[in-house]
């Protein structure tokens, strides 16, 4: 089981900047086993939205609405996962969530970080 916790969400003015956190824990072999890592979205009374993934051979990928705005990466362990968001809008207002994807095809998800864009 991977367990997965967020954090560095908050409230941050118009045209700021943000850097998300992910740390994954859990057993050795449930570490190893994640394949992808990723970080999505979710406005008020909007579907969940994905935002980025980046794969453990460090190549990454974007939704086209994020691109040149948000950076996915890694810690050197591997473990951590982190997105910093620049020239924030209020539209980037949403509980983000951080989701690992294993070898097994199974997805793990943590619990979500508030980022707040308003002035």
């Amino acid at each position: 089981q991977v367990e997965l916790v967020e954090s560095g969400g908050g409230l941050v003015q118009p045209g700021g900047s943000l850097r998300l956190s992910c740390s994954a824990s859990g057993s050795i072999v449930s570490l190893n086993s994640i394949n992808t890592m990723g970080w999505y979205r979710q406005a008020p009374g909007k579907e969940r939205e994905w935002v980025a993934s980046i794969r453990t051979s460090g190549s990454a990928e974007y939704a086209d609405a994020f691109k040149g705005r948000f950076t996915i990466s890694r810690g050197n362990a591997k473990t951590t996962l982190y997105l910093q968001m620049n020239s924030l809008r209020p539209e980037d207002t949403a509980v983000y969530y951080c989701k690992a994807g294993t070898v097994y095809r199974t997805d793990h998800w943590g619990q979500g970080t508030q980022v707040t864009v308003a002035s």
